[in-house]
């Protein structure tokens, strides 16, 4: 923190800290094999569905080590917090009026719960288990591009749940 900032009483956006994974979630939500080998829409709907799955495998992994690392738990809401500030600009830009954001953002941090329980779910149970998950979660996934998405969603849980805390928390995801 600056000698200015301590001066005027300013802190720092605790959301700085978890930018750069926030940033590193997206990037892999924006992968190409998502849309071209697992059958994700490459719309609008079909990149938020991405963005979500990735994010939930992250807020998952925190989860999980929340009560023995309490370190995370800021973050974790912090991260949300980022992610309905992108999705709320995301709204507003694409011309969604101040009286309708409200209600939309409710609808998408839904869907974010909805698919956070979903995957705490299936991803313990067999892969025709996850692969039936995301055929209901995700945007056009049928057939055997919900048995690809499945695998590449049971790689990148494998990858995020096998990081230190630090790893995490520093967006070192290796894809």
């Amino acid at each position: 923190m600056s000698l200015i900032s301590r001066l005027l009483g300013k802190s720092p956006d605790s959301r700085e800290v978890v930018r750069p994974l926030w940033h590193r979630i997206v990037e892999i939500a924006r992968e190409k094999p998502w849309y071209a080998e697992c059958g994700v829409a490459d719309t609008v709907p079909g990149r938020f569905d991405t963005v979500t799955l990735v994010l939930a495998l992250v807020l998952l992994r925190m989860e999980r080590d929340k009560v023995s690392d309490d370190r995370l738990i800021n973050p974790s809401v912090r991260l949300t917090e980022l992610f309905v500030d992108d999705m709320d600009g995301q709204l507003r830009q694409s011309g969604v009026g101040d009286l309708v954001v409200g209600k939309r953002m409710g609808r998408l941090m839904s869907v974010l719960g909805g698919r956070i329980g979903a995957l705490r779910e299936a991803l313990p149970e067999d892969d025709a288990a996850l692969a039936a998950a995301l055929q209901r979660n995700v945007t056009l996934v049928e057939g055997a591009q919900a048995g690809r998405l499945a695998a590449r969603v049971r790689a990148l849980h494998a990858a995020i749940d096998a990081l230190s805390n630090d790893d995490l928390l520093a967006a070192r995801i290796a894809r």
